[in-house]
């Protein structure tokens, strides 16, 4: 496992990167003292992490994960107590988080434990979410007298609906792995043990697709889903025409005429 470049390697370590092989990075979340609490150090490292990973041309897949304990805990709350609200403005993490939002590559989101707060957003920043059996996610801001403010409200109710979304926004309650699952917001419920393995696994095959054909995807997806059908299939349609520029294209459907294992390179 060797350690992809960074050049916030001086700064504490509160995110760790690591190549994982097969076109596969992990990310993983490093203040297990804290919870994982999101600090602004580990936000901005975060940020980072997803900036670089997102230009290596070695990376094809990425897994997010906050260790076998727990994911992440929500955010600084000893941090965000005195704040006032010019400072939080100018604090701006919609800009800290945007390396996370606009990464091109599918990004897994690998869950054991608490996702609670800004745990939870992160989790739905991603792509896939891979939780343990005895995770569980929550959005109990309104329990301290605030409310998402990192998209949990926005990205909730887009992958469950209106009325899941309500009951957990403002009771703060929160539901079970397999309940999310049900829900619409986890993907896959695995055991506790497995879940970064089962994440991995997923990245590698992922990775093993033709990259410009998964990132289209990714594209279309995100794009799609807040513009009218019309629109979304035009979209689809077109990015479906670019990929048949596409080496990987002329590849995949060589080796499925061949009966071999085709080689995509991304070009």
């Amino acid at each position: 496992m060797s350690e992809l470049p960074s050049d916030a390697e001086s700064a504490p370590p509160e995110v760790l990167v690591s190549y994982e092989g097969e076109g596969v990075a992990l990310v993983r979340l490093n203040r297990p003292e804290a919870t994982n609490a999101l600090s602004l150090t580990l936000q901005a490292q975060l940020g980072k992490a997803f900036e670089e990973l997102s230009a290596d041309a070695r990376v094809r897949a990425i897994v997010l994960t906050g260790g076998p304990q727990v994911f992440a805990a929500g955010g600084d709350i000893k941090g965000l107590l005195e704040a006032g609200p010019v400072e939080i403005l100018q604090r701006h993490t919609e800009r800290v988080w945007a390396p996370i939002e606009r990464c091109p590559k599918p990004v897994i989101a690998a869950v054991c434990g608490y996702a609670y707060g800004g745990g939870a957003e992160l989790a739905m920043h991603c792509d896939i979410i891979v939780a343990g059996q005895g995770a569980s996610f929550a959005q109990p801001e309104i329990r301290i007298g605030i409310m998402p403010g990192i998209g949990g409200t926005q990205r909730l109710v887009r992958a469950v609906g209106k009325f899941n979304a309500m009951r957990l926004l403002l009771t703060g309650r929160p539901v079970g792995a397999e309940e999310a699952r049900v829900m619409g917001l986890v993907s896959l419920v695995v055991p506790d043990e497995q879940v970064q393995d089962e994440a991995l696994k997923m990245a590698r095959g992922i990775a093993a697709m033709p990259p410009l054909a998964a990132m289209q995807i990714k594209e279309v997806v995100l794009a799609g889903v807040d513009a009218s059908l019309e629109a979304a299939l035009m979209l689809e349609r077109k990015a479906n025409q670019l990929l048949f520029a596409t080496r990987d294209q002329k590849e995949g459907m060589q080796a499925f005429i061949d009966k071999r294992k085709p080689r995509f390179e991304g070009r």
